[in-house]
């Protein structure tokens, strides 16, 4: 639409209309309840992130995103390209996650360069490992499901995969201290998978997120081996324990342990810093807020239904 058609008496926008209405968004940046980010360093910028993300999903499920097909004589030329692109994109983004922290906290000497390499290379060596951890992630999910056809079918649509692979990668940077990357990480993942995990998750090997919906998983939650869980599954804080002024305390352990081969079923909610025992099965819906003796099965009372047929007239 031409400027000049925009701005007139005809359309209600006129150049007093956006005076006006300029001054009047403007006016809500000069408080500090932190909602905009004027006058300070630069945040970590979210679409660089989504690439490198998509970048490491590529090497650790080389050929399943259909953008480029690979051979093994050449491949390694093809992931040293991909690595050395992540390397320098991911490296200015912790940058600036660092200065983030440092202009914040109003501190000096923080060594930026050397922690953003820090982190960057060990995100960067864990890539072998975690290979081989989604690895058992997979023949779990396969093991585990009998609609799955196929190892492909898994990798390239289930969404359990997609969230557990991108939260071990923000498990890497969250053990490093990075500020907002690790959460901004795990947070794409839940837009896109539904499943909420904390970067500060620890998560063991052959897990397998059934369906995935709605499950949210504690920042010091910690998942053992071969335990499976199910669509909409808690595993929260009971209560946040806070100091003499009122304050939450925060680093401590508050989220369930799940020893390994435990299952949960769907719906259910565990909270706070409980153990369920090696070989526990938590029944759908259950509430649990106390340990979990091994090899234990929890379950609810069946609901009572009552039936009766629609010609009949209501009482």
């Amino acid at each position: 639409m031409d400027r000049k058609i925009c701005f007139s008496r005809e359309t209600g926008l006129t150049g007093e209309y956006l005076t006006g209405l300029v001054g009047r968004i403007c006016a809500t940046y000069q408080d500090e309840k932190g909602i905009n980010h004027i006058e300070g360093f630069n945040l970590p910028r979210q679409q660089e992130l989504l690439e490198v993300l998509d970048k490491l999903m590529e090497i650790v499920f080389p050929g399943f995103s259909g953008m480029r097909n690979y051979s093994l004589e050449t491949i390694e030329y093809n992931i040293g390209g991909i690595i050395t692109d992540i390397y320098c994109k991911l490296l200015d983004q912790i940058v600036r996650s660092f200065q983030y922290r440092c202009s914040s906290k109003k501190c000096d000497g923080c060594q930026i360069p050397e922690l953003a390499k820090a982190a960057v290379q060990a995100l960067l060596d864990s890539i072998p490992a975690i290979r081989e951890t989604m690895k058992l992630d997979i023949a779990a999910a396969y093991a585990g499901d009998p609609a799955a056809t196929s190892i492909d079918e898994i990798v390239v649509s289930y969404p359990g995969i997609k969230a557990i692979t991108i939260q071990r990668f923000a498990h890497i940077l969250y053990n490093h201290e990075v500020p907002l990357i690790p959460r901004m990480m795990t947070e794409y993942a839940h837009t896109l998978t539904g499943i909420d995990i904390h970067p500060g998750a620890q998560l063991k090997k052959g897990i397998f997120i059934d369906h995935g919906t709605g499950v949210v998983i504690g920042e010091t939650s910690i998942i053992g081996n071969n335990v499976k869980i199910y669509q909409g599954v808690t595993l929260g804080a009971l209560s946040f324990p806070r100091d003499n002024s009122g304050a939450i305390i925060r680093g401590r352990k508050r989220h369930p342990t799940l020893e390994d081969d435990v299952t949960v079923y769907s719906g259910a909610t565990v909270l706070g810093d409980v153990v369920i025992g090696k070989g526990s099965v938590i029944g759908g819906n259950a509430w649990v807020i106390s340990n979990v003796p091994p090899n234990s099965q929890i379950t609810i009372r069946p609901p009572e239904h009552k039936i009766r047929n629609k010609s009949e007239k209501k009482i």
